[in-house]
């Protein structure tokens, strides 16, 4: 039997596997020369005793608050301290910006619900607040007390890539920011941004060491991955050699103290939470504090994280072998 199939028939297997998600990540890209910059506001920051601390990212606002992806848990983020919000994006079947019954209860894809549609709905969850669009949250970072904040976009591939791309530049046209926003990646949108954002930061949010390393080849590439996947042996290499080329380092989503502390000490330059005033008062407190031990559970949780983890990169390996076109490595050499 197919190695793909039996995985797939295994009730415990991520979804990951599905195979309509693997041929995303396969997808082969011929990667544009472009040099792109390095978002420079990203990195570390020095507190007030010198020390070299991650920068405090929002993940989809302040969850502990507001509903996340509203404009309120978005204000709440900025008013707790947070140096940057992440939020991420979908396009509406009428191109305004997955699923929106989680948080909205309706089960319906947000690709095929209209914008008037959506922007009538609220949330299950107190208080109820409306979905925000990129187009009002953007235009959020033109009060003066969001001028030292900075977005992190993390791009979808549900959608089409060229649509998607495409109607995010024609927001920023209309809003007119700064070039302030480090863009989330997979391999087929950076020819994309090559195209429509040349002047932006990139930066790919993965969960696997195998994948990520594509980027590489990327100027300037920013990476963003899970916690559980850069606590592994094949996962602190990674660091290591991403922070030797003085790229920057984040970890996503980070919400228990031992988390959060690991990212701390291991001098990441930014760390994704749902717990803004904690992560913060993590940072302050560094060294003062007891130092946190793993419990089983998180061992345990690791371990069945990186086994699925090995799976996906012999499957992938198998399957696609690079998603880099070896056009690429010729371009290098000329």
């Amino acid at each position: 039997m197919d190695l793909l199939k039996l995985v797939q028939k295994l009730p415990s297997a991520p979804p990951i596997f599905k195979e309509e998600i693997l041929d995303k990540f396969g997808a082969k890209v011929v990667l544009p020369q472009t040099t792109f910059p390095k978002a420079s506001f990203a990195s570390k920051r020095q507190d007030a005793l010198g020390r070299s601390l991650p920068q405090i990212i929002a993940h989809r606002g302040n969850k502990a608050t507001h509903p996340e992806n509203s404009l309120r848990a978005f204000e709440d983020a900025v008013d707790a301290g947070a140096h940057a919000l992440e939020t991420d994006l979908h396009l509406t079947k009428d191109g305004v910006d997955r699923d929106l019954n989680r948080c909205f209860g309706v089960d319906r894809q947000i690709k095929d619900c209209d914008w008037d549609f959506i922007q009538t709905l609220r949330t299950t969850r107190m208080p109820h607040q409306p979905l925000a669009c990129l187009r009002d949250l953007l235009q959020c970072f033109r009060r003066p007390q969001w001028q030292s904040t900075w977005l992190l976009l993390d791009v979808k591939f549900d959608d089409d890539p060229a649509a998607l791309v495409r109607h995010i530049r024609e927001t920023f046209r209309q809003v007119d920011p700064e070039n302030r926003i480090p863009w989330a990646s997979k391999a087929e949108y950076i020819p994309l941004y090559s195209q429509y954002f040349p002047g932006f930061a990139i930066q790919n949010i993965g969960f696997s060491d195998f994948y990520s390393r594509h980027f590489l080849a990327v100027s300037h590439t920013s990476f963003s991955m899970i916690q559980a996947a850069l606590v592994s042996p094949r996962g602190r290499k990674f660091l290591r050699e991403v922070q030797g080329r003085d790229l920057q380092t984040f970890s996503w989503t980070n919400n228990d103290d031992i988390n959060i502390e690991w990212c701390i000490r291991q001098g990441l330059d930014g760390i994704i939470t749902d717990n803004v005033p904690r992560a913060l008062e993590l940072c302050e407190t560094l060294g003062e504090e007891k130092k946190h031990r793993w419990t089983a559970k998180v061992v345990i949780g690791r371990i069945i994280f990186n086994f699925w983890l090995y799976v996906f990169i012999l499957l992938f390996r198998r399957r696609y072998g690079t998603c880099i076109d070896e056009q690429t490595k010729v371009d290098k050499k000329k």
